[in-house]
C-alpha cells in the first residue's frame, strides 16, 4: 500500500453519497476539499472521528473546505449513521474499494492477530487546482479534526 502524496493529482471520482445521488470531486473545483477514509460507519473511533468533524464545520467551512467522508459502507447504512449522528457533510460509498486503491489507503491491516485487506484511515486535503495539498495519516481518531484546523491555519490561502 502506498498512499498517495502532497503534490499529486487527486483522482477524480464519482461515488453514490448516503441518499444515493452521485457525487463527484470535480463538482468541488475551486474549493478544498477533505478527503477522508475511514474504515466503518458507526463504529467507536469512526464515530469520533465524524463527530469531531461535525462539530468543526463551521470552521472548515470558514477555511473554505468542503468534507468527504469515504468508506466501503453501501449508501444504507451511511445514511442511517447520518441519521444517528446529525452529520452535517456528505458520506460515499466506495462499496468496491477502487477510490481507496486509486488512493493508496486499501490494503493489509493486522487486527487481533488476522491480516485482512481492508481501508487505511488516512485523510487527503485537496486544494482548489485538484492536487493533493497535504496527507494526515498520523492522528489519533478524536485529534483528527484539530490536526487538521491546526494545518488550515498554518496554511490559509
Amino acid at each position: 500500500m502506498s498512499p498517495l502524496k502532497a503534490g499529486d493529482k487527486a483522482p477524480q471520482f464519482s461515488l453514490p453519497d448516503q441518499d444515493g445521488e452521485t457525487i463527484s470531486l470535480p463538482d468541488f473545483k475551486g474549493q478544498r476539499v477533505l478527503v477522508y477514509f475511514y474504515p466503518k460507519a458507526m463504529t467507536p473511533g469512526c464515530t469520533v472521528q465524524a463527530c469531531g468533524l461535525r462539530d468543526s464545520i463551521d470552521k472548515l467551512k470558514d477555511a473554505n473546505v468542503e468534507v468527504l467522508g469515504i468508506s466501503t459502507d453501501a449508501p444504507e447504512k451511511l445514511s442511517r449513521f447520518v441519521e444517528k449522528e446529525m452529520l452535517n457533510f456528505t458520506l460515499l460509498s466506495d462499496i468496491d474499494h477502487q477510490v481507496a486503491e486509486q488512493f493508496g489507503v486499501w490494503g493489509k491491516k493486522q487486527f487481533m492477530g488476522k491480516t485482512y485487506d481492508g481501508m487505511h484511515r488516512i485523510s487527503f486535503l485537496i486544494n482548489p487546482q485538484g492536487n493533493i495539498e497535504h496527507v494526515f495519516d498520523k492522528f489519533k481518531t478524536s485529534e483528527h479534526h484539530q490536526v487538521v484546523l491546526d494545518y488550515l491555519k498554518q496554511h490559509s490561502s
